[in-house]
């Protein structure tokens, strides 16, 4: 169970008082500036991504977690549309997700400085993936959310310095090759593959091609948004990353 309303309601308390954070509803928020959730979505109130974070803390307190995600809603849905392929193939990992839906790339690095979401955890692989949403969200260019990446890889391993670091590149997303977003990505991918280069703890893997039909384009049967995976898109996550699993798990 990942929502824990006392912890949420903290969560609440703490973040109330963040004058100059929740001002940035106006301004222009920094990829690679930690910020707290202060936009809420008809999808994703600020109190339910308070109760996610606080599941998140909670199910750090609950015992040992070898394999850690981190992302957004891509992620979090493991629990959804992913969760017959989570249970058959991550959870014998002993996984633990902590993707949140609607999260950027500043929101996850607040999760993980100050909102501690990984004091309590020493996974032996972090599985990274964020930024789809600053693109779509946010409306930022490719350089800024490859700052914005970097600056939560280089969190990660402070805060987990044993851990390896399975740095995902951003999923495509949009139908056509030639979709601005899908560009976008594209051109950031090109610079995340390279964040950390010369640590042998991180390690890039992008999953691009095994997602689309052979003229390039995405179909409904692995993302009926062109963005969210299907059952069968998580399949392919999974079968694509599980090698690599296996590997760093065992270093």
């Amino acid at each position: 169970m990942r929502i824990t309303t006392l912890l949420a309601g903290c969560l609440a308390l703490w973040l109330g008082g963040g004058g100059d954070v929740l001002g940035q509803t106006k301004a222009k928020q920094q990829p690679d500036v930690a910020t707290p959730r202060v936009i809420p979505y008809r999808w994703m109130s600020l109190e339910k991504w308070r109760e996610f974070h606080a599941g998140d803390l909670a199910r750090a307190e609950e015992g040992p977690v070898d394999v850690l995600l981190i992302g957004d809603s891509i992620t979090e849905a493991w629990d959804k549309s992913g969760q017959k392929v989570w249970e058959k193939k991550l959870l014998p990992l002993n996984a633990a997700n902590f993707g949140i839906g609607g999260d950027t790339t500043q929101n996850v690095l607040w999760r993980i400085t100050e909102g501690k979401a990984l004091e309590k955890v020493r996974p032996k692989v972090v599985v990274l993936m964020i930024g789809t949403n600053n693109f779509g969200l946010h409306n930022d260019t490719p350089e800024a959310v490859v700052r914005g990446v970097a600056a939560v890889v280089k969190t990660v391993r402070k805060k987990l310095p044993d851990a390896h670091l399975l740095l995902l590149g951003i999923f495509p997303r949009s139908e056509h090759p030639g979709d601005k977003l899908r560009r976008e990505v594209a051109a950031a991918n090109e610079k995340i593959a390279g964040i950390g280069a010369g640590d042998d703890h991180i390690h890039f893997l992008r999953i691009w091609d095994e997602f689309l039909e052979q003229d390039g384009t995405i179909s409904t049967r692995v993302m009926p948004d062109r963005l969210h995976l299907t059952e069968h898109g998580y399949n392919i996550w999974a079968d694509t990353m599980m090698p690599h699993l296996r590997k760093y798990l065992t270093k």
